[in-house]
């Protein structure tokens, strides 16, 4: 039996931050799944202080490293939705998550706020799994 830490692979998708009193997107780093079978982006919110702030999530993929080819990932290329991925006013430390079905190299996540006025922490983690070589290093990457 495997544990799950041997299997996963994870990768910084955007660093703690708080986008605050502004709409400005938050694009996470481009994920390279070379040697990985699968992709997962687990998000998280701290406490929301915007009393109407909502976003919207966009995955987009292509096989350029810098994404200069990007295109929206299809609803049938996700695991879960864009919609669901996204936050709210009332979504304050919760945990979400959308998985990435699709076969191009290149994977990254945009987190959109609409009339945020106050703090907005969240965070990304890119979840590879499903690797090509086994068992997984257990040190950061």
């Amino acid at each position: 039996m495997k544990d799950q830490a041997s299997i996963l692979n994870p990768r910084v998708g955007f660093i703690p931050a708080t986008n605050n009193a502004s709409d400005s997107a938050i694009v996470s780093a481009v994920i390279d799944r070379q040697g990985f079978e699968s992709l997962t982006f687990l998000l998280i919110s701290g406490t929301i202080t915007d009393a109407d702030v909502t976003s919207v999530v966009l995955v987009e993929d292509g096989d350029d490293s810098g994404l200069s080819d990007n295109a929206a990932v299809a609803d049938a290329e996700l695991s879960g939705t864009e919609l669901l991925a996204a936050f709210a006013y009332s979504a304050d430390s919760v945990c979400k998550k959308i998985g990435y079905l699709g076969n191009k190299r290149y994977v990254r996540l945009t987190l959109t706020p609409t009339s945020n006025a106050g703090a907005m922490p969240l965070a990304c983690i890119a979840l590879l799994g499903n690797g090509h070589i086994g068992q997984q290093p257990t040190t950061p990457v």
